[in-house]
């Protein structure tokens, strides 16, 4: 199907301009027109290309064993279903507004509160940038014997953000060559890995040590994939419908997040690695560990440049998200090179926790402000703050802080628990406040 999405930009004149100007034509400040929405086939496949991410393999190898591989199953089932009904809801959302994660964020806590979204998913985002294309660069220079990384770091920073600069079409495009070369490869390996115990019948049989406690376990599996998942909308409001979306993310999520942990668990039981890669390379198939990485490496990468890119042109009011993914990619090259990336990633995890809260604030602003409604509020009249949205986003975040400073609970999870619960109960609260006043001022 061809649509104006499909393009990187279009020529549309000004009214008061005899000059055409070039618009960015993934609308980084506006909703998506329906004419340019895109059937639900290639929006799954982009949500597929994004879910493909390595250290939920490893998450699954190191789970495994601690469970055996009967629990293992059971507890990444539970996982993947929590964490597809959270993004699925998301991706309803966006599908339904035609609004990226951080202009729903500007709805949700205000033009000025919203900046906040803009800044921590924008950030993270290149953050992880630069530690992917570090592990890139060392991953390459191991295969090819080199001892020097920089000019592989710089190399695969360019190159992976090729596609996010030509937006959601070269991210679909990317997604359907590197999603079939992972799913073969996952299932070649999880023969091997049958063949290995000697038959399922052996598999099923296998135990755990116990070392993980059920709860620690969920929290990992559904840890991998959250803070990524809030920013599901950028690619769903691309959907023509919000049901479709819903449905679409449900059923991919389910599919590759637990086939993701499977997969790493299987490998981890079979052969006591639970890296994904170091499997491979065990294996003595280097060659084909470096370039399996290097696509999933760069599905991952081009979905995080687009993401800081959109964040980016949010941020400043630029109805272009290229300069943006072009400032974040210098950026994230920088962190490889100078290996600061490496001490970034107890930080990142840490922003980690004050992201799902966000998702849970829109979703229950959709649920219980919108009633599951594009508001149709237009985007440059948002008041600076909505204190409904951000009392619910503060209750969420305290809740995920307690849950990672006292290790009770999932902190993520029950932050989007609180953040969704508490979006009602700060509305009553500020109609309460506004109607005295109100009073007041008419008498």
């Amino acid at each position: 199907m061809t649509t104006t999405a499909s393009r990187p930009e279009a020529i549309v004149p000004e009214p008061n301009d005899a000059q055409p100007v070039r618009i960015d034509t993934d609308y980084p400040l506006t909703r998506v027109p329906l004419s340019a929405r895109q059937g639900w086939f290639g929006v799954l496949v982009v949500v597929a290309g994004f879910l493909f991410f390595t250290p939920t393999m490893v998450t699954g190898g190191a789970v495994a064993g601690a469970f055996g591989f009967a629990g293992f199953v059971g507890i990444a089932i539970v996982a993947s279903i929590v964490l597809a009904l959270y993004v699925a809801t998301l991706g309803a959302v966006s599908a339904r507004t035609g609004l990226s994660t951080v202009l729903l964020a500007r709805l949700v806590l205000g033009r000025i509160g919203g900046k906040w979204a803009s800044i921590v998913l924008g950030g993270t985002q290149i953050g992880w940038y630069g530690i992917t294309v570090g592990i890139f660069a060392n991953l390459l220079a191991t295969a090819l014997g080199w001892d020097v990384t920089w000019p592989l770091a710089v190399l695969g920073g360019l190159l992976m953000a090729t596609t996010a600069y030509w937006g959601f079409k070269g991210i679909e495009i990317l997604s359907w060559v590197s999603v079939p070369l992972m799913l073969g490869l996952c299932f070649w390996v999880m023969g091997l890995s049958v063949g290995e115990v000697g038959g399922w019948a052996n598999l099923w049989a296998t135990e755990g040590d116990a070392s993980i406690a059920p709860g620690m376990a969920l929290t990992m599996m559904i840890g991998t994939f959250i803070s990524g998942g809030t920013q599901i909308g950028n690619w769903t409001r691309f959907s023509k419908k919000a049901g479709t979306a819903f449905l679409t993310c449900l059923g991919v999520v389910v599919l590759i997040e637990f086939g993701l942990l499977f997969f790493g668990g299987i490998g981890a039981i079979a052969f006591a690695e639970p890296d994904f890669t170091n499997l491979l390379l065990g294996l003595g198939l280097a060659l084909l560990a470096v370039f399996m990485l290097v696509f999933n490496l760069w599905t991952t990468n081009d979905n995080a440049a687009y993401a800081f890119g959109v964040a980016g042109a949010e941020l400043f009011g630029v109805a272009n998200k290229r300069p943006f993914i072009i400032g974040g990619v210098v950026i994230g090259i920088a962190l490889a090179v100078t290996n600061a990336a490496d001490a970034m990633t107890g930080f990142l995890v840490l922003l980690g926790t004050v992201i799902p809260p966000l998702g849970g604030a829109v979703i229950g602003t959709f649920l219980f402000t919108w009633r599951l409604r594009d508001p149709g509020t237009h985007l440059g009249t948002v008041p600076a703050f909505q204190w409904p949205g951000i009392a619910a986003y503060f209750a969420g975040t305290a809740a995920a802080f307690f849950g990672s400073l006292t290790g009770i609970g999932s902190p993520a999870l029950q932050g989007i628990i609180v953040a969704i619960l508490a979006v009602p109960v700060a509305n009553a609260i500020a109609r309460a406040v506004r109607k005295p006043v109100a009073t007041e001022t008419a008498a």
